[in-house]
């Protein structure tokens, strides 16, 4: 009997390895049809998880129900497991190079339960070649056991995008790959048990790994191309958002946006694929100054506060700027890669006080992350309000609401351009 087959009649479970904003959707998905298996090393996450709550705040309680899932922080619970996904975290260091730290963790953890017959499928975004080349020789080592021969490996990368309620798990096409067509057509028919629009079958992992990563490296070099176009206008004093919604009529215009590009997915990954392309002695120019273009753009809006303070005939020693969203993108609580705490560093640099505000992100894990947290009052006085994520709470907003919180000639800096036809007497700039 196949893999699948003792899945679909519970004789056995499917384990998920990471809980976080991929991991958890996967595993309750999967525990409407099949039995599972949840495993994080974090034991606080457990509970909260056992207890209908979801760590990422991405998921209501209700979505836990009618689940067959275990979920644990006991290793051993996963031996009754034959078919083990690992959706961990796939970060780079200060240096910006791969962190495999964690996945080979998770690989060693499922490569100590492995069983003859067992498939091990990889959800996180590496570079072409890290689950053959990295992962593959430690499940062979701890196991004992021989690839391909006596186990099967897979990979069907992520496409979860946090705060998206359309495009979720279960709505969108999942690509899928195994090491031969064995496996191929096992995880296949797995993962087209919850995702209703079916499965991409690619010829092989190694296409399936770079089909994930150049997703977010085109969209980072798209960005990046507004955002550069952004600082050309402005010098131009043409607004940017403007001259997309002119240019935006052509049928074939690609509509991207100029802001702050951070996160754990467009703001890292190119990285993993310039890091693979280097070994190959091949320097990638594009990916490269695009992930420059971006990287700088914090300091680029925080020194463009300064020049407007300046012209304001403010005071820069000491004036009170008020930045407004510090997670990496809106209507989420995710902090993870936030430029907006290059903009609040580049602005303390000169000597001003900063604010934070926002109302998804915790206070605690910006001060542990980033040194800083949350304002827990709006004053009345700020020399300048920077609105740098694009919360839905703001949209509302009015041009009233800013004078009252700003001194006189106080400045208005949009960077998503979400204000630029609601502010009209304030001081404003946007990208």
């Amino acid at each position: 009997m196949s893999v699948y087959e003792n899945l679909l009649k519970k004789e056995t479970s499917l384990s998920v390895i990471g809980l976080g904003y991929v991991g958890l959707p996967i595993a309750l998905e999967f525990a409407r049809k099949i039995k599972v298996v949840g495993f994080d090393i974090k034991p606080d996450r457990v509970e909260m998880m056992k207890n209908k709550i979801d760590p990422s705040g991405e998921l209501p309680s209700e979505t836990f129900e009618n689940t067959d899932i275990l979920i644990t922080a006991d290793p051993e619970n996963l031996k009754s497991c034959t078919f083990h996904i690992v959706a961990v975290p796939t970060p780079v260091d200060k240096h910006n190079l791969p962190d495999l730290t964690p996945l080979l963790a998770a690989t060693r953890t499922v490569a100590k339960v492995l069983k003859k017959g067992d498939y091990v499928v990889y959800e996180s975004t590496v570079y072409p070649g890290a689950t053959e080349e990295d992962c593959v020789p430690i499940l062979e080592s701890l196991s004992g056991l021989k690839f391909i021969e006596d186990f099967k490996v897979g990979f069907s990368p992520e496409r979860i995008n946090p705060g998206d309620k359309e495009h979720t798990l279960t709505t969108v096409v999942k690509i899928v790959s195994g090491c031969d067509d064995e496996s191929l057509d096992q995880i296949a028919k797995v993962y087209e048990l919850i995702v209703n629009p079916g499965v991409h079958r690619a010829p092989t992992i190694k296409v399936a790994e770079a089909a994930k990563i150049i997703e977010n490296a085109q969209r980072d070099v798209n960005i990046a191309f507004m955002n550069e176009l952004s600082i050309i206008f402005g010098r131009m004093n043409i607004n940017i958002y403007d001259v997309l919604e002119a240019a935006g009529t052509k049928w074939n215009f690609l509509k991207f946006y100029p802001g702050l590009v951070g996160g754990h997915c467009i703001g890292v990954d190119p990285y993993y694929l310039t890091y693979k392309a280097e070994e190959y002695r091949y320097h990638p120019r594009v990916i490269n100054a695009g992930r420059y273009v971006n990287d700088s753009m914090g300091f680029y809006v925080a020194k463009q506060c300064v020049k407007k303070l300046i012209k304001a005939g403010k005071n820069v020693l000491g004036a009170k700027v008020l930045v407004m969203g510090a997670t990496f993108k809106e209507n989420v609580s995710d902090i993870r890669n936030s430029r907006v705490a290059d903009l609040v560093n580049e602005l303390k640099q000169y000597s001003i006080r900063v604010d934070v505000s926002d109302p998804f992100a915790s206070h605690d894990e910006l001060l542990h992350e980033y040194g800083f947290g949350l304002t827990s009052d709006i004053l009345h006085d700020y020399d300048a309000v920077i609105v740098a994520v694009n919360h839905q709470p703001y949209h509302d907003l009015t041009e009233a609401y800013f004078r009252s919180i700003t001194s006189e000639n106080g400045i208005i800096i949009d960077v998503k351009g979400i204000f630029r036809k609601k502010i009209v007497t304030m001081n404003y700039w946007s990208l």
